[in-house]
């Protein structure tokens, strides 16, 4: 039966584990998930940074554990899920969040080494892969269902220079679309989160901010994102306000990708010249 919009959105008696959330977008999914009830596992591999995010949620009443975790270890994640289940007796939600670094470096494409293009989809691909096969076991288990949320990047649906990166996000977008088709007969939802450009803290000095102002200047929202504002989107596709959606990726750009802004700066110009 259908419930209220209030409740729909309201994940007490759920449980949560982030990666990837000691600061920036995983730290923003962390505390929103709190707020609407849920319980939380934070992780991510420097521990200072979880605890800190811990003692933030714990500060506004939330209720959460930090785990130290490298998700590139498929070893690491089980144990990251069954910390989960020995310490909540449940998991609902994976937000597969974990990644980043691009390795480029300074090689010609026909020079990339093996070991950098590995550590890349490690991060970024096989990182995932585990996540999502180990929340998904323990659900088809316990058959309840739940929500697998994966990262991706602008960058996936654009050429760009530092091809590792984006190349390991676009097939995560693919392994999300995979995921969805598998697991949804076991009532398992997965989607998938495409950042723009999105500051992970805020400025750190007035030139900073004012760099961020000219960098935004070219997105149609006339601004960078701000990282507490992937919270409201993580709480939609953890709830139950998106229980009929799956198999699909949330743009968060301000409109990047639509006016053709690259992940390289590039954009159209719209003077007199160019029209």
């Amino acid at each position: 039966m259908p419930c209220s919009i209030r409740d729909s959105f309201d994940l007490s008696g759920k449980t949560a584990i982030v990666t990837g959330s000691g600061r920036g977008l995983g730290k923003a999914m962390v505390k929103a998930l709190a707020n609407a009830g849920a319980n939380v596992v934070i992780a991510a591999r420097t521990r200072e940074q979880i605890e800190e995010t811990l003692a933030e949620v714990q500060a506004e009443g939330g209720s959460a554990i930090a785990r130290a975790c490298d998700v590139t270890s498929s070893v690491e994640v089980n144990a990251l899920v069954a910390a989960c289940i020995r310490e909540f007796g449940r998991l609902d939600i994976m937000f597969a969040n974990a990644g980043g670094g691009s390795m480029q470096g300074d090689w010609a494409f026909w020079e990339y080494p093996d070991d950098a293009f590995e550590a890349v989809l490690a991060a970024n691909l096989k990182s995932n892969f585990f996540c999502g096969r180990a929340a998904s076991k323990h659900m088809v288990e316990c058959g309840n269902g739940g929500v697998i949320v994966n990262t991706a990047s602008g960058t996936a649906l654009r050429g760009n220079r530092t091809f590792a990166y984006p190349t390991a996000k676009g097939g995560l977008i693919s392994l999300t679309k995979s995921m969805a088709t598998i697991l949804g007969p076991h009532g398992i939802r997965v989607n998938s989160i495409v950042p723009g450009y999105v500051s992970k803290a805020p400025p750190d000095s007035d030139e900073e901010a004012a760099a961020r102002i000219l960098r935004g200047q070219n997105i149609p929202a006339r601004r960078l994102g701000e990282w507490w504002e992937l919270g409201p989107l993580a709480i939609y596709l953890a709830s139950d306000a998106s229980s009929y959606v799956t198999g699909q990726m949330f743009v968060i750009d301000g409109g990047g990708l639509a006016a053709g802004i690259g992940p390289t700066g590039l954009a159209p110009t719209h003077d007199k010249a160019s029209t």
